[in-house]
């Protein structure tokens, strides 16, 4: 059983930049693929970013180029880091862990609790 926990979120001016944080345990991180996703209110959940066992990455079109995934398996934690933050990307931000390199939800095992990301214009 892995336990992921977010951490990072927060209140960011447009244009800005926040690092989020996913500290994993209870399991072999570096066994797993690492997504990020997001849900804003009234929207179903969505993903964002992956990191694959071996460093391998793929991001969804609208953050594409602003967001950055890694990870660091010494210290079992993936990171999201987030650049040119807009109106459009507010949300609670989730990572999760599953055994396949995947966009979809339902292929991932293991979910945080999710961190709060709010842009102000």
């Amino acid at each position: 059983q892995v336990q992921l926990v977010e951490s990072g979120g927060g209140l960011v001016q447009a244009g800005g930049s926040l690092r989020l944080s996913c500290a994993a345990s209870g399991g072999t991180f570096s066994s797993y693929n690492m997504g990020w996703f997001r849900q804003a209110p009234g929207k179903e959940r969505g993903f964002v970013a992956v990191i694959s066992r071996g460093l391998s990455t793929f991001y969804s079109g609208s953050v594409k180029g602003r967001f950055t995934i890694s990870r660091d398996n010494a210290k079992n934690t993936v990171y999201l880091q987030m650049n040119s933050l807009n109106p459009e990307d507010p949300a609670v931000y989730y990572c999760a862990a599953g055994s396949a390199f995947a966009t979809e939800t339902r292929t991932y095992n293991y979910w945080g609790q999710g961190t709060q990301v709010t842009v102000s214009s």
